[in-house]
């Protein structure tokens, strides 16, 4: 009996279930960062989310695609299994990197976009002699 073609359908249905659970998370959740980090302005801000979200489905559902066709052949439900979860466990890894980097990114964006509203340093109270 032949698993391929169930590995190929349970990969594509578990990996781009998953990116669409994650996506639709990550633009539901990071409005309100984006909202802040361009100080109120929600059109840009859900403009912008909008245009991560597409890019991160295009990268993703892409990766997804590629890698289908590099696996090792299951010729019985053991090896199907571990096929599955070692491209699964590569999808979420993936996934995980490409949120960590986002979050870095956008958390200096909004770090440098919130600088110019942070108070000044509190001035001295006393000088020490050198």
């Amino acid at each position: 009996m032949n698993y391929v073609v169930g590995t190929y359908i349970a990969y594509l249905a578990i990996s781009i279930g998953l990116t669409i659970w994650v996506a639709r998370t990550l633009h539901r959740n990071g409005r309100q960062f984006l909202v802040d980090s361009f100080h109120g302005n929600a059109t840009l801000a859900d403009s912008i989310n909008h245009l991560l979200i597409v890019g991160f489905y295009l990268i993703n559902i892409g990766y997804v695609t590629m890698a289908l066709k590099y696996a090792a052949k299951a010729d019985n439900l053991q090896e199907a299994v571990e096929a599955v979860s070692a491209k699964v466990g590569l999808v979420m890894l993936i996934l995980g990197g490409m949120h960590f980097l986002n979050l870095l990114v956008f958390a200096r964006w909004r770090r440098r976009a919130l600088l110019p509203t942070t108070p000044p340093p509190i001035p001295p109270t006393a000088w020490m002699k050198v």
